[in-house]
């Protein structure tokens, strides 16, 4: 049933008219016909691809990578979805690792900061102003 209008549609999906706008533009979201003299409207399905990009971003997913889903969608297709997902989590895992080296760089430069405050340089600068 296509009931609702843009406005509509996007306060039910929890975003703004542009961001549908924008969905359209880059065919992640059909765009209904306009009927003469009237106003284009959505289906619920409408709702439920827009709640499902938003979550994908809010999973790390981008655009691109959320368009190969949304053509991965019917159970055949399943491996190539979790072929995509264990891509990003590849990805996840190495920003944690990353995340993890700079976490024991910073406490390391915060503790020399606090041995030697006063007494030394500040390692922190010093470290910066290394070259790489």
């Amino acid at each position: 049933m296509n009931a609702m209008t843009i406005g509509k549609l996007a306060r039910r999906a929890g975003v703004n008219v542009e961001t549908i706008r924008y969905y359209q533009r880059l065919d992640l979201l059909e765009r209904p016909a306009k009927p003469p003299a009237g106003v284009r409207r959505y289906s619920d399905a409408a709702v439920n691809r827009v709640r499902f990009i938003k979550r994908a971003q809010e999973l790390g997913f981008s655009l691109a990578e959320i368009r190969r889903l949304l053509r991965l969608g019917d159970p055949q297709t399943c491996g190539e979805a979790r072929t995509l997902a264990a891509e990003k989590l590849a990805l996840v895992e190495a920003r944690v690792a990353d995340l993890q080296r700079l976490r024991g760089v910073l406490k390391d430069l915060i503790g020399r900061c606090d041995r030697g405050r006063g007494r030394i340089a500040c390692p922190i600068i010093e470290s910066l102003a290394r070259p790489a």
